[in-house]
C-alpha cells in the first residue's frame, strides 16, 4: 500500500497489463488444450506467469506452455467455466495422489499380516 499519491501517477497500486504469459496447456495431446486449476475456495481459474522459471518452479520442469497475453488468455478460459484469472500463483499445493492400499493376507500359522501394494 503506498501512502503518498503522486501527481503523476494517481493509482499507484493498480497494476498494469501482465504483457505476454506463459500459460500451462495439458500435455500429451495433439490440440493445445488450456489447463484450468482450482482455487483453495474451489473456483475454477486459469493461470498464467510471466516467466518461464515460475512455471518450470511450480509445475515442474518440461511442462508444456503457450504464450498468450492477458485478454487472449481471458477470452479462451470464459467458455470454459473460467471466469477468475490468477497471474503468478504464490501457494500451490503437489497432485493428489492415491494412498497405497493394504492387504490382508494370512501366514501359515493363521496370523494376519498386512502389506502395502
Amino acid at each position: 500500500m503506498c501512502l503518498f499519491r503522486y501527481a503523476d501517477d494517481p493509482e499507484p497500486e493498480e497494476r498494469g497489463p501482465a504483457g505476454p504469459l506463459y500459460v500451462p496447456v495439458r500435455p500429451g495431446t495433439a490440440q493445445v488444450v488450456l489447463r484450468m486449476f482450482r482455487t483453495p475456495l474451489g473456483e475454477r481459474t486459469a493461470i498464467g506467469f510471466t516467466r518461464s522459471d515460475l512455471l518450470a518452479a511450480t509445475l515442474g520442469a518440461g511442462h508444456p506452455y503457450i504464450r498468450l497475453s492477458e485478454s487472449a488468455l481471458r477470452a479462451l478460459a470464459s467458455p470454459l467455466g473460467g471466469c477468475r484469472l490468477t497471474i503468478d500463483p504464490a501457494l500451490t499445493a503437489p497432485a493428489v495422489t492415491p494412498a497405497p492400499t493394504q492387504t490382508r493376507t494370512r501366514t501359515r500359522t493363521g496370523d494376519v499380516a498386512a502389506r502395502a501394494l
